[in-house]
């Protein structure tokens, strides 16, 4: 409780499928970020004393590992960069 997230959109490449859904579908970036995960298939919050450690250890096991945020005071999430 107390705590939100920033999240860092360009952190990742949006894959195809989702550019096309927001043509298609005429769907603003709000939208998607709102009815589809945009690529990130998991979320793992972790310590950020800790967050390298885990890092290697997925890479080792032969994830994919991007860090896509912070966890910040105050609540909900917040975006900076852009997908599309």
């Amino acid at each position: 409780e107390g705590l939100g997230a920033t999240i860092d959109l360009d952190s990742w490449a949006l894959p195809g499928v989702f550019r096309w859904l927001a043509e298609t579908a005429n769907m603003a970036e709000p939208e998607l970020l709102k009815t589809f995960n945009c690529g990130i298939g998991m979320i793992a919050v972790v310590a950020a004393d800790r967050a390298e450690a885990l890092k290697a250890l997925l890479e080792a096991a032969g994830e994919t590992v991007t860090v896509i945020g912070t966890v910040t005071e105050g609540q909900g999430v917040a975006y900076t960069g852009a997908l599309l």
